[in-house]
């Protein structure tokens, strides 16, 4: 006898019981394990993303912040001071990117590499301070700093190579390498030197499957700024280790006093640079996410590598920098006047005076060196006059939470127990923002310590 429709649903729905897919209402039952869940549980991102990611931590820090507080929060910890009418970045800047918008031309994809126009732009303006020419085809435009670091770590990564990274440093390189299971190495910067390079301890980490180094300058999150020698030092020792050095200039120009800034490129004849930049730091917009990858190599050893042809390739299956950014990239560059970068310097030479100033007079924190370039400083926290502080996270956590005032602490950047504090901010602000760390400080004290501190 045939079946009912009903009829043969059920029995399909017992037979599919019995094999333990569908429970007793009908519904589908639990797998027994999601196959996909092993990847957020082991993968490099559940490992390592959240510590080595200055904005996860300062999320973190900043939900310490006691609501109730009536005091403005006070944001310390990273380099971003484009909401601050002071700090707004160049009328030139804005014009072009608005007449970019206006012609109606630019709402296209554009090439991989970036817009011939502004590649050829950018070529011109780099080559200004190198003793060679840069050629639109050393330059690849990409979605912000943070897309740079992606782009170079990637065609770098080969089974078993490794890199060699700062200490402190900045953590994307970290993020980046342990994403593409690039294994990574570090190099001392030395405090009582201004954060020089550890030459010394770079050359006794490196083997014969080391690939490249990373050197910042103007340096995040120290401050310092590398002068010509020691950055020659540095050509001379990537050439005797037979590596290519990235050079991190994304705070490039932005220096005070009698520092000057040298791009590594200078030195591109000695070993191959790869530089990364952006508008983002020097022209206070980092919402605008214009970066770029430069070849500094005058021998063309990238070129004969095929290492540019990787990076090509990178970015012809990956994301790119607006458009209309781009395009208004040759205008951005040649109109901005030379008054808008003197007042931004000044700016940050006033705030790094204070900051260094201030901190000098707080016992319970050291700054080893005065900060001569970038938007940061590095601070050590004397830890043993301090009750009840553990870390330097939870040193951050609790300031946060009884002052309202953001710090990005140093395990993020490979130094525990320091911290990072930002100058790129209105100097009132920051005057507040120190005399609350004092006074933090001052509560927290152990007793009955000797000298009166």
């Amino acid at each position: 006898m045939a079946m009912t429709h009903h009829q043969n649903g059920g029995a399909t729905a017992a037979r599919a019981a019995e094999d333990g897919n569908i429970n007793g209402n009908g519904h589908a039952a639990a797998a027994a394990e999601w196959r996909f869940a092993r990847a957020a549980k082991e993968g490099a991102l559940a490992a390592a993303g959240d510590k080595m990611s200055i904005r996860a931590v300062r999320f973190k820090i900043s939900a310490s912040v006691d609501a109730r507080d009536p005091r403005p929060v006070l944001p310390l910890a990273h380099g971003d001071p484009s909401v601050l009418p002071a700090f707004r970045t160049a009328a030139e800047a804005e014009e072009a990117v608005a007449a970019a918008l206006r012609t109606g031309r630019l709402n296209c994809y554009p090439a991989g590499v970036g817009l011939p126009d502004a590649r050829r732009a950018l070529a011109k303006h780099l080559s200004r301070d190198l003793p060679y020419d840069l050629s639109s085809d050393d330059i690849f435009l990409t979605a912000g700093g943070t897309q740079a670091i992606e782009v170079v770590i990637s065609v770098l990564a080969q089974p078993g190579t490794n890199i060699l990274l700062p200490r402190p440093g900045y953590p994307n390189y970290e993020a980046r390498a342990a994403l593409n299971n690039l294994e990574v190495r570090h190099f001392d910067l030395i405090p009582e030197k201004g954060w020089e390079i550890d030459i010394d301890s770079l050359e006794s980490i490196a083997d014969k499957n080391t690939a490249a180094m990373v050197i910042i300058n103007p340096n995040n999150p120290c401050g310092s700024v590398y002068t010509r020698e020691h950055l020659a030092k540095v050509a001379e020792a990537a050439r005797k280790l037979g590596i290519l050095v990235i050079a991190d200039e994304v705070y490039g120009n932005l220096v005070f006093g009698d520092s000057q800034f040298i791009p590594m490129g200078v030195f591109g004849h000695i070993a191959p640079v790869l530089s990364i930049g952006s508008l983002s730091k020097r022209w206070i917009v980092p919402g605008w996410r214009l970066g770029w990858v430069a070849a500094c190599d005058p021998k063309k050893i990238l070129q004969e590598t095929k290492i540019l042809t990787s990076i090509t390739n990178f970015l012809n299956v990956s994301t790119d920098p607006a458009t209309f950014i781009q395009g208004a990239l040759p205008q951005i560059l040649e109109n901005t006047k030379e008054d808008f970068f003197k007042r931004i310097i000044g700016l940050l030479e006033e705030t790094s005076d204070i900051c260094y100033r201030e901190i000098k007079d707080i016992k319970y924190i050291t700054c080893p060196h005065k900060p001569e370039g970038s938007m940061f400083v590095m601070v050590k926290l004397n830890l043993y006059l301090l009750e009840g502080i553990h870390d330097d996270i939870d040193f951050c956590c609790k300031l946060a939470k009884e002052e309202s005032v953001i710090l990005c602490p140093g395990s993020v950047l490979g130094m525990k127990n320091w911290v990072r504090i930002t100058f790129a901010i209105d100097s009132s602000s920051l005057l507040d923002g120190l005399e609350r760390i004092k006074s933090f400080c001052q509560r927290h004290k152990k007793k009955n310590l000797l000298n009166g501190i």
